[in-house]
C-alpha cells in the first residue's frame, strides 16, 4: 500500500524532479491508492528492477515522467497494448485518479511510480531499458529567476540518454516558446541525441520551427490544449531519436 508519495533515501542529499504542491485527496482517489496500488504501483526499489517481472512479460517499454492526472497515459495504455507503460509521478490525487481509470479499463500493461523521476532513473531504470521516454508539458517555472527549476537541463537530458536504447525515442512537449527553446539548447548539447525534425530539414527559417514537429498521432491533444491553440496559442513537440 501506498504510505508516502515520496520516500528519503539514507545518507543522500536529494536533487528532485518537482516542487511539491500536494492536494488534497478525494474520497474515490484514496480508495484507489488503497485498492489498486498492489496492482499497478511500484515502490521505489533504490536497485535496478527487473521490468519484465513487474509487467509480467517482456514488451518496449514506455516512460512518461510527470503524468498528471493521467490522461495520456491511459490513452497509450489503451492504443499502444503491445508496450509496456510506465508512468512517474509525485502527486498523489493524480496517482489516485490514473489507478481509479486503470481499474475501470482493466488495463495490464500499465504501473506507475508515486516517487522522484530522477531517483527513480537513476537507481531502479537500467542503462539502455528504456525504449522511449515522454515528457508532455512539464512545470514551465516562467520567471525567469526560477528557470533553474525546470526539470529538462543538459544533465538530466544526459541521463535520459543513457536510460534510452539506441533506436528509442526521447518525445518532450511544452507550450511555453522559451521552455522550448531551452529544450532544443539541451538537447544539443547531447551527442547521444538526433533531432528527428532537423534529420527531415525541418521548415522555416527559425531555429524552433527548425527543431519541432506536428503532434505525433500518439500524444492525445487535451481540451487546454484545443483552447489554447484556437486562441493562437503554441505547442511544440521536439522527438529526438537516440544514436550510438
Amino acid at each position: 500500500m501506498l504510505r508516502k508519495p515520496f520516500t528519503e533515501v539514507p545518507g543522500q542529499r536529494q536533487v528532485r524532479s518537482f516542487v511539491l504542491r500536494q492536494g488534497r485527496l478525494t474520497a474515490g482517489q484514496q480508495r484507489a491508492l488503497e485498492e489498486q496500488w498492489p496492482r499497478f504501483g511500484l515502490d521505489f526499489a533504490g536497485a535496478p528492477r527487473d521490468f519484465a517481472a513487474a509487467f509480467g512479460r517482456g514488451a518496449p517499454l514506455v516512460l512518461e515522467i510527470g503524468f498528471g492526472n493521467g490522461e495520456q497515459l491511459l490513452f497509450a495504455s489503451a492504443n499502444e497494448p503491445d508496450r509496456n507503460h510506465l508512468g512517474i509521478e509525485v502527486h498523489a490525487p493524480g496517482v489516485g485518479r490514473l489507478l481509479h481509470g486503470a481499474a475501470q479499463l482493466g488495463a495490464t500493461n500499465l504501473r506507475v511510480y508515486c516517487h522522484d523521476a530522477v531517483e527513480v532513473l537513476h537507481h531502479d531504470i537500467g542503462e539502455g531499458m528504456l525504449d522511449e521516454v515522454r515528457i508532455y508539458f512539464p512545470d514551465p517555472w516562467h520567471k525567469k529567476r526560477h528557470h533553474k527549476r525546470r526539470l529538462v537541463q543538459p544533465a538530466f537530458v544526459a541521463l535520459l540518454a543513457g536510460k534510452l536504447r539506441p533506436g528509442g525515442l526521447l518525445h518532450l512537449a511544452t507550450d511555453w516558446e522559451d521552455y522550448a527553446r531551452q529544450m532544443l539548447e539541451a538537447c544539443a548539447a547531447e551527442p547521444r541525441l538526433r533531432n528527428r525534425a532537423r534529420a527531415g530539414g525541418g521548415a522555416g527559417d527559425d531555429a524552433l520551427a527548425r527543431g519541432t514537429v506536428e503532434r505525433p498521432h500518439w500524444r492525445r491533444q487535451t481540451h487546454f490544449e484545443a483552447r489554447g491553440l484556437k486562441l493562437g496559442h503554441g505547442v511544440w513537440d521536439l522527438l529526438y531519436d537516440r544514436i550510438g
